[in-house]
């Protein structure tokens, strides 16, 4: 469902509301994929992520959120591992952190419909949960991400408007993300909110685990079943995606398609330098991530949490879930400077090595 009216602008962290925390118990050891070693005694915060097929994962999310996580509490134990997509695996994760004493966890689900009994176990340990990018189900501490349903319209937007004036009864394909992904299927029905009256859906499939080569593979049966003049643009749910679908399309010998994604990877963003691809969605990883970090320090110290969790969204299991929603914004060609430039995710020279050294010099960026 959806949240309610009040929204956390892009730009507005919780930096701005930090205070001074205590320091919080004996020094931990850190801590890597393999070593959640809380002990009851040094204050833990755990991480469990999905998957690293999306590069966000281990290039922004796991950095940043240990990061301020180290800031506001140098003496806490942090403790991550990442499920490369298996929820088996990942319960293994979450388990063991309850075993080894881990205090907060912040999980970012595999499959959002099998945590419950999970959410529930731990609550039952005193140790909440906190809900990260993915809406897990149980009762859950807090949950922070995005509009994942606007960012479903900013993509459909972005589709109408790359294609122009010939929007009007263009043929799309949709390739759509992961089933057990909440997200993905907010991401869709944003899409087709915007869509749906516009154009002719022409094919349509889900992606299993967001994998860019299955997405290839699907690509190149629509481009089998519809030719290669059946279609006029192909929504992407993410950017992995977007790559093998583009790579499908160059070897059908097929140009001048919009591909739209989400996520503003750096291969995506350099894409969209290129003319490979259209648009991307832009999620500011970084205040997410240490707004997640904030709210599982706090937590973990029994502070309130109310003024970074303005926002209450409803799971299928449980009602007005306290909820941090950040705003996304569409990127395209145009607005890299004033984006994930702007915002230190990517500099110039990462956008435009040699490779795209003369895209970048003609849009006038670096």
């Amino acid at each position: 469902m959806r949240a309610n009216q009040r929204r956390i602008a892009i730009g507005v962290t919780s930096l701005a509301m930090v205070t001074a925390l205590a320091a919080c118990g004996e020094a931990g050891s850190g801590g890597g994929d393999d070593s959640a070693s809380g002990d009851g005694g040094t204050p833990t915060i755990g991480l469990l992520l999905p998957e690293n097929t999306t590069t966000r994962y281990e290039a922004f999310d796991r950095p940043y959120i240990e990061a301020k996580v180290r800031d506001l509490c140098p003496d806490c134990e942090f403790q991550y591992n990442n499920a490369n997509e298996d929820t088996a695996l990942q319960k293994q994760q979450f388990d063991a952190m309850l075993t080894q004493g881990v205090d907060v966890i912040i999980l970012d689900a595999v499959d959002a419909a099998a945590t419950e009994s999970w959410v529930e176990e731990a609550a039952a340990q005193n140790v909440p949960v906190v809900a990260y990018d993915r809406l897990a189900e149980g009762d859950i501490a807090a949950y922070v991400s995005y509009d994942n349903y606007r960012v479903g319209q900013l993509q459909g937007e972005a589709v109408l408007d790359a294609l122009g004036e010939d929007a009007e009864d263009a043929r799309v394909v949709m390739i759509n993300g992961s089933p057990t992904d909440p997200n993905a299927a907010m991401f869709k029905s944003g899409a087709h909110d915007v869509l749906h009256d516009a154009v002719e859906i022409v094919y349509e499939q889900d992606i299993d685990g967001w994998d860019p080569a299955l997405a290839n593979e699907k690509m190149t049966a629509a481009i089998e079943s519809l030719g290669a003049d059946g279609f006029d643009a192909v929504y992407s749910a993410n950017d992995g995606m977007a790559a093998g679908i583009i790579t499908a399309l160059d070897a059908a010998g097929i140009s001048d398609i919009p591909v739209g994604g989400q996520d503003a990877e750096l291969a995506g963003v350099q894409r969209i330098v290129s003319g490979q691809q259209a648009f991307t969605v832009y999620k500011a990883m970084i205040p997410q991530a240490e707004l997640t970090a904030e709210i599982a320090v706090r937590l973990l110290e029994g502070e309130d949490i109310d003024e970074l969790t303005p926002d209450r969204v409803d799971s299928p299991t449980t009602d007005g879930v306290p909820s941090a929603l950040l705003e996304p914004l569409a990127l395209t060609a145009d607005t890299i400077e004033g984006t994930v430039i702007a915002d230190e995710v990517y500099s110039a020279e990462d956008i435009c090595t040699a490779d795209y050294a003369a895209d970048c010099q003609e849009l006038g960026i670096g």
